[in-house]
């Protein structure tokens, strides 16, 4: 059991949907109560995804409410918070948000929370949508590859972060922006080119954009999939100063490295994209040190002709890396070999991503008053990844083939078994999370 109180043997008590208590193996209060012994399997909070694009309703045929729940289901992933783009309409109002609720409805296979989109709208208008059941705010400080959510400058960013003070909420950022390259004239083929087209310095200067605004505004800042390691020294010293700023990785950036990403494989592009393998291992250490708070998947799928392999054009290539359903053996896979450990592990993948949420009095957690939400797994038993039995709407995965640690045999929601071997039972049973209501 990997619970608050520490990592060893012991019987997590259910009732109804909730935990009761989480006791000695041994308990006498077992006494009399039907009893389920996983022998050494690992029982851990269900994993908490606050980095997941869905894209329902608008572009469901890159994915959807139905497909990526079961997905993230079979991951052992019980709570997602689906990002405010790639949907149309994107969710940056009442009306889309209400628009977003409505698709999603009786398609949940796991419990589900909405992120709103910062764009420059009016202050009534956001201040609107925060009280209207989103869990925070997200802006991107580049353009984020389509017109319905353009990119905030300074002005709009503080105007808007305001507001989100006022509410109580966080900004998530895309934490990038655009400064011209000293070499323009790259193979489009190359991964190589790819890489320079978006240098470090360009999330280095949108972080301590953030961090001056957030000293201004008092708002709590949340960076986006950190993908330069050069950051982590800029984001230390403004928690130091008490600042509330978080930040969030991606397996892909833990677990893959430039230099051996072959020519024209565009099914490897994200933004911002996946460095050196120096600089994977300066994020693992910020993780181990503290200085990253979260591990997700920055879940962000689209039909395959978008990836246009058969160009292997990086610079056309839609940017995204489908990965809802592995997050837990990618993670793993990597941190093991690291000596990383499963105390670790579950404050990355549960516990900072509820408190991100401000779910963390339901979620994260095996501890009283928590839901029961349970993640069943078997750290020793690989797995090969084949894209075509995975549950997201397409099979194009730049895993494909690699072989894993860390399986996943059962994954409980609210006490309810909701996926057993990797197959999702019984009809949907998640339930949306809105801020400030049961």
């Amino acid at each position: 059991m990997v619970a608050p109180e520490g990592i060893g043997p012991a019987a997590v008590i259910v009732a109804g949907e909730t935990i009761e208590a989480v006791v000695p193996r041994d308990a006498a209060i077992l006494d009399g109560l039907p009893v389920e012994d996983l022998g050494e399997r690992v029982i851990m909070p269900g994993l908490v995804d606050t980095h997941v694009h869905i894209n329902e309703p608008g572009r469901t045929d890159w994915e959807g409410y139905a497909t990526a729940t079961r997905a993230a289901a079979a991951g052992g992933v019980t709570t997602v918070v689906d990002m405010p783009l790639n949907c149309i309409p994107v969710t940056t109002s009442v009306a889309a948000l209400a628009a977003k609720r409505q698709a999603c409805a009786g398609k949940l296979s796991v419990d589900t929370g909405y992120w709103g989109g910062v764009i420059g709208q009016d202050d009534a208008e956001l201040a609107a949508l925060t009280k209207a059941g989103v869990l925070g705010a997200k802006a991107f400080l580049c353009p984020s590859g389509i017109d319905e959510f353009p990119s905030v400058d300074e002005a709009q960013l503080r105007r808007g972060m305001a507001v989100l003070a006022a509410a109580g909420l966080p900004l998530l950022a895309h934490a990038e922006i655009e400064s011209p390259v000293e070499d323009d004239s790259m193979d489009p083929r190359t991964y190589a080119s790819y890489l320079a087209s978006r240098p470090e310095r360009w999330e280095l200067d949108a972080i301590e954009l953030l961090i001056r605004l957030s000293r201004e505004t008092g708002c709590a800042v949340h960076i986006v999939h950190l993908s330069a390691a050069s950051a982590i020294p800029v984001i230390a010293q403004a928690r130091a100063e008490g600042l509330g700023v978080s930040v969030e990785t991606c397996p892909h950036y833990l677990s893959l490295a430039a230099e051996s990403i072959a020519a024209g494989a565009t099914h490897f592009k994200c933004a911002p994209p996946i460095r050196e393998q120096a600089n994977q291992d300066l994020l693992w250490r910020g993780l181990e040190d503290g200085h990253i708070d979260m591990v997700v998947s920055d879940h962000s799928p689209c039909t395959p002709a978008l990836k246009q392999l058969e160009r292997g054009d990086f610079g056309q290539a839609w940017g995204g890396i489908a990965s809802l359903q592995l997050t837990l053996p990618l993670a793993w896979t990597a941190a093991s070999a690291r000596g990383v450990g499963l105390a670790q592990l579950y404050q990355w993948l549960s516990v900072a991503p509820a408190k991100l949420a401000g779910l963390e009095a339901s979620k994260g957690r095996l501890a009283p008053g928590c839901d029961a939400d349970l993640c069943v797994w078997d750290p020793d038993a690989s797995l090969t990844v084949d894209g075509a039995t995975m549950y997201m709407r397409h099979d194009l995965t730049p895993y494909q083939g690699q072989t894993l640690l860390g399986a996943v045999e059962r994954t409980y929601l609210r006490g309810q078994l909701i996926c057993e071997a990797g197959v999702p039972l019984g009809p949907p049973r998640g339930r949306e999370l809105l801020r400030g209501r049961p």
